[in-house]
C-alpha cells in the first residue's frame, strides 16, 4: 500500500503526460492510493489511546472506499471523472488561471462552506437552525442559476473565450520584448545598410523640419501681405 497518494499522482501524471499510460489506466492506481494514503492516520490512531483520533482514521478510510464504490465498478460513473479530468486539462491549455482557481474553490471554498453550514445546525438552537435553512436555500438555488446560465445561457463558451482572450494577452505581454529586440536589429541593419550613422540620421531629420518650417514661413508672409492689400 502506497502511504502517499500525493506522490503517486505526482508521479503518474507525467506519464499521462507523455502518452506512457492513457487516463483511464491512472484512475484505478490513483484510487489504491488514496486507500493507501489512509494507512498513515490508521497506524497513528492506533498507537494513541485516543477514541476519537481512531474515528477519525476509520472515518477518512470508509469515506475513500465509499467513493471508490461509486464512482470506479460502473462504467457510467467512471466515464464521469474521467470527462472532468480532460475538461480541466484543456481549460488549463488554455489558461494558467484555472488550476488555482480550481484548487481554491475545490479544497477551501467548499469545504469551509459545508463545514460552516453543519457547524449552524450543531448548535441545536432555533435561531442558527433557520439561519442554516436559509444558506442551505440559497446555496441551491445559487448552484441551479449556475448550472442555468453555464448550460443555457452559453456560460461555458463565454468562460472558454475569456480565457483565450487572457492567455492571449500574456502571450502578447510575453512576446513584446522579443518583438522589440527584433526590431531593434532591423533598424540597425538598414542603418548599416543605408551607411549613415544613427546621429547623422537625426541631424538630417532635424535640418528637413526646419528647412520645412522655413519654406512655410515665407507662405505665411505672403498670405498676410495678400491679405492687407485686399
Amino acid at each position: 500500500l502506497v502511504q502517499s497518494s500525493s506522490i503517486t499522482t505526482s508521479v503518474l501524471t507525467p506519464f499521462v503526460g507523455l502518452g506512457v499510460i492513457q487516463l483511464e489506466q491512472m484512475l484505478p492506481l490513483t484510487l489504491g492510493a488514496n486507500i493507501g494514503t489512509t494507512i498513515t492516520g490508521l497506524l497513528a490512531a492506533m498507537v494513541s489511546d485516543n477514541v476519537d483520533a481512531l474515528q477519525v482514521a476509520l472515518c477518512h478510510l470508509f469515506f475513500n472506499i465509499s467513493g471508490i464504490v461509486i464512482w470506479y465498478p460502473i462504467p457510467i460513473m467512471r466515464r464521469i471523472p474521467l470527462r472532468g479530468a480532460r475538461a480541466l486539462g484543456r481549460a488549463t491549455r488554455r489558461s494558467r488561471l484555472v488550476p488555482p482557481i480550481y484548487i481554491i474553490v475545490v479544497f477551501f471554498v467548499i469545504p469551509l462552506l459545508l463545514l460552516g453550514l453543519s457547524s449552524l445546525f450543531m448548535q441545536k438552537t432555533v435561531g442558527f437552525t433557520v439561519l442554516g435553512s436559509f444558506l442551505v436555500i440559497g446555496v441551491v438555488l445559487g448552484i441551479a442559476r449556475f448550472i442555468w446560465w453555464w448550460k443555457k445561457q452559453e456560460g461555458l463558451q463565454k468562460c472558454l473565450a475569456c480565457l483565450d482572450r487572457r492567455q492571449a494577452m500574456s502571450d502578447a505581454k510575453a512576446s513584446l520584448p522579443e518583438d522589440m529586440q527584433f526590431l531593434k536589429s532591423k533598424v540597425a541593419q538598414l542603418v548599416e545598410h543605408t551607411g549613415l550613422p544613427e546621429d547623422e540620421e537625426a541631424g538630417d531629420a532635424q535640418k528637413g523640419s526646419d528647412g520645412t518650417a522655413e519654406e512655410v514661413a515665407p507662405e505665411n508672409e505672403e498670405v498676410a501681405i495678400e491679405d492687407k492689400e485686399d
